[in-house]
């Protein structure tokens, strides 16, 4: 008989347990006792898929992640309502003090074919979709993105969320200083490659 999904999450934690609280409890002892000090933040897409932790073999404490539909930043908006990325950044930024921004894509992402489909003039039966795609268009309406490859889209994305990284003062402040530094990563999940935004020749190079 099959485990239910929940089932399955349960003897997920199990194993976790087992690794980190039984075979090594001075790790998360640690944690525990000295606070989180991770060096690099990464905002990354939603999908199931697309893992930063897994994608990068990361343990407890090395990674701040924020996640959310298509891995976006939103411009800096200190009057905004909805701030839930935002704040998350500053808090990475601001008190955890990482060295470190990655903005992770990847191919094939639903929320960059979404906004695709928009561009086309087709609207999603979704209520909050549409406006929060749209911080990945770099013109109004997001002129000509409609007839682009999403891949191509997806990879145009995370230089426009490195962009508005950059409109936040204190982001700005710090990698002028040499304190922080930004990346854009694109992950192919077909290919297993990743790749890496170069922001001088405005393109993307394969890492590895």
């Amino acid at each position: 008989m099959s485990m239910s999904p929940i089932d399955r999450l349960v003897a997920g934690f199990k194993s976790f347990r087992a690794t980190y609280y039984e075979q090594r409890p001075e790790r998360f002892q640690a944690l525990v006792e000295r606070g989180q000090r991770p060096e690099t933040l990464i905002i990354a897409c939603s999908d199931s898929r697309a893992d930063p932790a897994i994608l990068t073999n990361s343990e407890p404490g090395e990674l701040f992640v924020v996640r959310n539909v298509a891995n976006l930043v939103p411009p800096y908006q200190p009057e905004g309502r909805v701030v839930g990325t935002s704040s998350a950044i500053e808090f990475a930024v601001r008190d955890l003090k990482v060295r470190h921004i990655v903005v992770l894509g990847h191919s094939n992402c639903g929320g960059i074919e979404a906004l695709q489909r928009i561009a086309r003039g087709e609207e999603p039966e979704r209520e909050f979709l549409a406006n929060w795609v749209s911080i990945a268009c770099n013109d109004p309406g997001c002129a000509g993105q409609g007839e682009r490859d999403a891949d191509e889209i997806g990879r145009q994305a995370i230089a426009v969320s490195l962009s508005n990284l950059k409109t936040f003062p204190w982001i700005a402040e710090a990698v002028a200083q040499k304190k922080v530094d930004l990346h854009g990563w694109w992950f192919d999940m077909l290919a297993g490659v990743l790749w890496r935004y170069d922001e001088d020749k405005r393109a993307f190079e394969a890492m590895t």
